[in-house]
């Protein structure tokens, strides 16, 4: 039987503006992502899949609803508790890298480390070990100015991976790259999957989510479609 990674169960999210207004955003959302999972999320500007993403990646709380990582709900934990699911669970990788400029590659990656009780030495073999793992071991000592934006992707891929996450969350990824370097990591993602590692993608792009094996697709809040991504009949 599949492990669960994610669950999600009658979720709603609804923000309350000045003068008793309210707006639904997220409206009865149910699905299950299990271990090695490839899936896009996708929806027109406004349908709600970056509050998805948000809830997804402990970065907002739902309204009502539960969800779930590894069997752990975390739609109830207070901001501690969801700090410590994010640093170690959850690999985080953003369409603006987030990469500290003054900082090497190296010290980069090395950044989730911090937390998570490891010595120096341990940190920087774990950094260099994953630079290798996404083609960047020759560059541990350059900084961030000093290469491509592809690359930069790569460290930010290193970086999310570092702490071994149950769940890698992408948000428009290839979103500031050009259409080589958007395929290259694409690929990149693609390894990684068939390593086994569990992908979470929110893209407006249909041809990168082409390389998903699963389609959500969310529209005014409401989860339209979730199958396989070459049998989507919408409009995307």
């Amino acid at each position: 039987m599949a492990k669960k990674v994610i669950e999600v169960k009658n979720l709603y999210k609804t923000y309350f503006m000045d003068g008793g207004n309210s707006y639904p955003v997220l409206k009865d959302i149910n699905f299950t992502i299990n271990e090695g999972e490839f899936v896009a999320i996708m929806g027109p500007s406004g349908s709600g899949k970056s509050t998805l993403m948000n809830t997804l990646g402990c970065l907002d709380k739902p309204t009502s609803g539960i969800y779930e990582i590894d069997e752990q709900i975390v739609s109830s934990m207070n901001d501690d508790q969801l700090a410590e699911i994010r640093n170690k669970k959850i690999g985080f990788v953003f369409q603006g890298f987030n990469l500290l400029m003054k900082r090497t590659l190296l010290d980069n990656v090395c950044i989730p480390l911090i937390y998570s009780g490891y010595n120096l030495t341990c940190q920087h073999e774990k950094a260099k070990n994953m630079l290798e793992h996404v083609g960047l071991g020759k560059f541990t000592d350059r900084f961030p100015n000093q290469i491509s934006g592809g690359m930069q992707q790569r460290v930010a891929i290193a970086r999310a991976l570092i702490n071994e996450p149950t769940l890698i969350l992408a948000d428009e990824p290839t979103g500031n790259l050009d259409t080589k370097t958007s395929i290259e990591i694409m690929d990149l993602f693609t390894s990684l999957n068939k390593e086994g590692k569990t992908i979470v993608l929110v893209t407006h792009e249909p041809d990168i989510a082409n390389y998903a094996d699963r389609l959500i697709y969310i529209l005014d809040g409401v989860l339209h479609y979730d199958g396989k991504v070459s049998e989507f009949k919408g409009k995307r």
